[in-house]
């Protein structure tokens, strides 16, 4: 299932709950990855405004990354756990950080890495 048809099969209030949940990031590395405030986050957490497409598509991307990351590790903590490690890969930095920062491909790469069993 891709996370674009993912992302049509629930709320954008279910879609940030669920990875606030699976991923561990804070509502503020979320508010980065998506390129949004804090308080436009809180909004579209609590349906009282929606995501426009700019962020809809990033959310989606996000949703991919978490289930990539889901199909790599087993058990929410170990998911959890690879985003909030540093990574030689990605120099010294977590992926939440990259994916903070809106380097969400630099976060995807490190993981094709790990998936292609290259561990650095």
């Amino acid at each position: 299932m891709s996370a674009s048809s993912t992302l049509l099969e629930m709320t954008p209030s279910q879609a940030l709950d669920a990875l606030l949940t699976a991923t561990g990031l804070s509502e503020d590395e979320l508010a980065g990855a998506l390129g949004a405030s804090h308080r436009t986050v809180q909004r579209w957490r609590a349906g009282t405004a929606y995501p426009q497409q700019l962020a809809r598509q990033r959310l989606g991307e996000l949703l991919r990354l978490q289930r990539r990351v889901q199909e790599t590790f087993k058990g929410p903590n170990a998911v959890r756990r690879w985003f909030h490690s540093q990574s030689r890969y990605l120099g010294g930095i977590t992926p939440a950080e990259a994916v903070r920062v809106g380097r969400l491909d630099r976060a995807e790469a490190a993981l094709e890495a790990l998936d292609s069993g290259i561990f650095l």
